[in-house]
């Protein structure tokens, strides 16, 4: 009977050493690193800004799209402004918008559109003041920092983000 006893505890003692292994192992899998967080550099130039806006531009010329471009710093203010001939007044203050909220948020404002497009806790950005959650805005760049952003407006939405991608791929 003891010698039954032996071989139970040995069996026992295996199972929790292969448990505390196992969990060890899943715990050490499970760490993730902290995420980077994004800083905000120098404001944009406008030199730079005429940059990106020019790249930009150019890409809506190449496709006859009508859009109006807009270029923040990143304290949001305004920095520059086209209106491409036949773009639709209400543009405006939406490309501004796209710009404010990408720089503001930190991020493309695609990722606010699937928030809210998402439903559930992502509806709450549209109690955030000033967002637009519209595709069409991007951050801009320089050395791994946010120094402005850009938004686009005037076609569809999509194409709005084509345009400020082409903008930033300049600084690139």
């Amino acid at each position: 009977m003891q010698e039954l006893a032996d071989i139970v505890d040995k069996k026992n003692f295996m199972k929790t050493i292969l448990l505390f292994l196992a969990l060890i192992s899943f715990c050490a899998s499970a760490q993730t690193t902290a995420p980077t967080i994004v800083t905000y550099g120098n404001p944009i130039t406008l030199e730079t800004a005429k940059k990106v806006m020019t790249a930009a531009e150019a890409f809506a010329i190449s496709k006859h799209w009508t859009v109006v471009i807009a270029v923040v710093d990143n304290g949001g203010n305004l920095v520059l402004l086209q209106k491409l001939d036949n773009t639709q007044i209400g543009s405006i203050d939406l490309a501004i918008g796209k710009a404010k909220t990408a720089n503001n948020f930190k991020r493309p404002t695609k990722a606010i559109e699937d928030a809210v497009a998402g439903g559930g806790i992502g509806l709450r950005m549209l109690a955030a003041p000033g967002v637009v959650p519209l595709e069409g805005g991007e951050p801009i760049y320089l050395d791994g920092k946010i120094i402005g952003a850009i938004g686009v407006s005037g076609m569809q939405a999509t194409q709005d983000a084509e345009v400020s991608r082409a903008g930033v791929a300049v600084l690139k």
